[in-house]
């Protein structure tokens, strides 16, 4: 991506409500967290009513210069906190016998931040009323289609607020259902950087 396309993308997207928030500490785990881990919402759509939620931990080698991955757990419908608890996150819940109290969480060695090709990765819950994300007003009726649009709007504005990453490489991935929204959701930002690019 030019210089002048990752400027002009900025300056349109600076105006859009954010809410991220550092987390130092979790529940059920001891001590702060050996990784930079920051949640919050971004409004998506005209009015912002979309509110979606991610998880972002930044590599634990060079977040500079390592890849910025997209999570996005399948389902349809699950949340990403499947993704970063069970598949390739930092933490994992103690397998142990639930007693009535916070289960514990501990740190993991194969994490896709710290090992071999380490990433910077967003853990998205999507789509709306997955996890943690939700709408201010009715929806109606949704489609993969729009999904895949409200993603890539949710990226957009991500990265507006996090410009420090727009030359990092870039990777689209997830488990399950989500292998019907990532060709789409990649094709949708060709789309974009396509029409840039002419």
């Amino acid at each position: 991506m030019s210089l002048t396309l990752k400027f002009l993308l900025l300056l349109f997207l600076s105006h859009h409500v954010y809410s991220g928030t550092i987390v130092k500490f979790l529940p059920g785990f001891e001590g702060p967290l050996p990784f930079e881990l920051e949640t919050g919402y971004i409004g998506i759509g005209e009015e912002e009513n979309i509110q979606v939620f991610y998880y972002f931990i930044k590599s634990e080698k060079n977040p500079k210069e390592d890849p910025l991955l997209l999570w996005l757990d399948g389902g349809p419908g699950c949340s990403s906190l499947g993704g970063l608890l069970f598949e390739n996150g930092p933490l994992a819940l103690k397998s142990e016998v639930y007693n009535g109290i916070t289960p514990s969480l501990v740190s993991t060695t194969y994490s896709w931040t710290k090992v071999a090709e380490m990433a910077n990765i967003i853990y998205l819950d999507q789509p709306v009323g997955a996890g943690f994300s939700y709408s201010r007003t009715p929806i109606g009726k949704t489609s993969d289609t729009i999904e895949v649009k409200r993603i890539h709007d949710f990226l957009q504005k991500w990265l507006s607020k996090h410009p420090q990453f727009i030359s990092n490489s870039f990777y689209v991935t997830g488990d399950s259902y989500s292998g019907m929204i990532v060709p789409a959701l990649v094709q949708e930002i060709s789309k974009v950087l396509f029409v840039f690019s002419h």
